[in-house]
């Protein structure tokens, strides 16, 4: 048993490639609504809020989940903003948190990238788009608290094109 091994914890999964199948598979096993935008991106939305979920790199190992703020703030809180995300950078490991400027709004966004170039069990899979989706959750409720409804604008709500209810 090594150091890190609980007794009886021997049902585990072996390594296997990464893929959106399997990351899109594991939605599906948690009953969550997803679906594919108009690139072919997977996505889906919780509390209102857009999450991706890509599989990059040369050799597609590259896990990546990113959500994005459901509002937007007025272009001149572009500085307060980006000091408030490397504020939160410089004491979380992650999601990792940036700004974009998106005309005259800025949009938050959050993101965990994760490189399994030797493969991810399916526990572990897991583990790291739950990882990416509840720790962007736990930042953009600090947004919610921060900014409240009547400074942010909610009409460029996140839509999402095609829905798959599960």
């Amino acid at each position: 048993m090594s150091y890190f091994t609980k007794p009886g914890d021997t049902d585990r999964t072996p390594n296997a490639p990464l893929s959106r199948d399997r990351v899109e598979a594991f939605l599906a096993g948690k009953g969550w609504n997803y679906g594919i935008d108009d690139d072919g991106d997977l996505g889906g939305g919780w509390d209102g809020n857009i999450f991706y979920f890509f599989v990059q790199g040369s050799k597609q190992e590259i896990l990546q989940v990113r959500g994005r703020w459901h509002r937007t703030l007025p272009a001149e809180e572009h500085v307060g903003l980006v000091m408030l995300a490397n504020d939160f950078n410089q004491r979380k490991v992650w999601p990792k948190v940036f700004c974009r400027v998106e005309g005259e709004r800025v949009a938050i966004y959050t993101e965990v990238a994760t490189d399994l170039e030797f493969g991810v069990a399916d526990d572990q899979l897991g583990q790291l788009v739950e990882c990416g989706l509840y720790s962007g959750l736990q930042f953009f409720e600090q947004l919610d608290e921060q900014f409240p409804a009547s400074d942010a604008d909610s009409s460029d709500a996140n839509t999402f094109v095609e829905d798959r209810p599960l």
